[in-house]
């Protein structure tokens, strides 16, 4: 009867064996040499690989984070050089971050110190002027109107940058209800009214349903729906139409506004959201720089999303929340 399982392993295992006893036993010169340069084949391989991986360390440990480790072959060596190809890649990654980090705070003392500076200066310089002239100089009334839209300039600028010092650092918490898109953005534009009048700009809204609810804090996305309207005031060509998309799907709900930039937009966008960033570089406008990056990080404490995007002079940006 015919060996099965394991007893036909073991038999299959003790012919071997003897096989390889035999064939020891006539060519044992030849079998020794055979295993001797298998091994040294194999010893020297394993050598080549360890000067590699060793090789490779002493690039990443000189700051070449973009050399990589070759390997052919399996084996705990390759598995070995892999993992510190993507140690190497994680190091450059922090790395370039931190020089990002490190140059966005300088920019941001910079034009921090900037945006006060200018204020301040027309303060100082027009409460000279009415200590000179005096309360009762026909030019009085006009000086007091500087200090009184410098003085605000400066109050805003403030509680801006206290805004964006609480949204970033992760203490609001927000207080999630079931919010009406529709009936929100037709509340925030009625506020509005005279200043859309005055902007002379004409407002399309469109959404897919009557009824869009979505799951977020309604004192959030009202600051940051209005963060993009006085974006939209400050940079929108006079006379031309914004349009405010509502729409949803089984999941999310989305509201987009565009619109068409009154002047070139030469910044990327994906630096529009960094603090005191502007569409004009020249830092000519009101605007603090901080109503998208506050916007941004409202929408992320609500576990949403703001995205934007631009095609040559038009601007878009998207707003997306859970569904409720």
């Amino acid at each position: 009867m015919a060996a099965s399982g394991p007893l036909m392993y073991k038999t299959i295992g003790a012919a071997i064996l003897v096989i390889i006893a035999s064939v020891y036993a006539a060519n044992k010169p030849l079998l020794v040499a055979g295993i001797l340069f298998i091994s040294t084949y194999i010893i020297y391989n394993k050598v080549t690989h360890f000067h590699k991986i060793q090789e490779g360390l002493q690039v990443a440990k000189n700051g070449d984070y973009d050399y990589k480790i070759r390997l052919e072959g399996k084996g705990e060596f390759r598995r070995l050089s892999e993992d510190i190809n993507e140690i190497t890649s994680g190091l450059k990654s922090a790395v370039e971050s931190e020089v990002r980090s490190e140059k966005l705070k300088t920019e941001l003392i910079t034009n921090v110190s900037h945006d006060i500076k200018t204020p301040l200066t027309s303060i100082i310089s027009y409460v000279d002027l009415l200590k000179r002239e005096g309360l009762d100089s026909n030019n009085a009334p006009k000086y007091l109107d500087v200090l009184e839209r410098k003085s605000n300039r400066l109050k805003n600028l403030t509680e801006d940058l206290f805004e964006a010092a609480k949204a970033t650092s992760g203490s609001i918490e927000p207080k999630f209800e079931r919010v009406h898109i529709n009936s929100l953005i037709e509340q925030l534009l009625g506020e509005l009214d005279e200043k859309i009048h005055e902007s002379n700009l004409i407002f399309k809204v469109s959404a897919t349903n009557e009824k869009v609810y979505a799951m977020a804090d309604g004192r959030l996305l009202s600051r940051v729906m209005e963060n993009l309207l006085s974006n939209i005031f400050k940079y929108t060509l006079k006379g031309s139409r914004v349009y405010i998309e509502i729409s949803e799907d089984e999941n999310n709900v989305s509201i987009s506004f565009k619109n068409i930039s009154a002047g070139e937009l030469n910044i990327p966008v994906n630096e529009l959201m960094e603090r005191f960033k502007r569409g004009d570089e020249s830092r000519s406008s009101e605007g603090s720089g901080l109503g998208l990056a506050i916007a941004k990080s409202l929408m992320e404490v609500q576990e949403g999303l703001l995205e934007l995007s631009i095609d040559g002079d038009l601007f878009k940006a998207e707003i997306r929340l859970s569904k409720f």
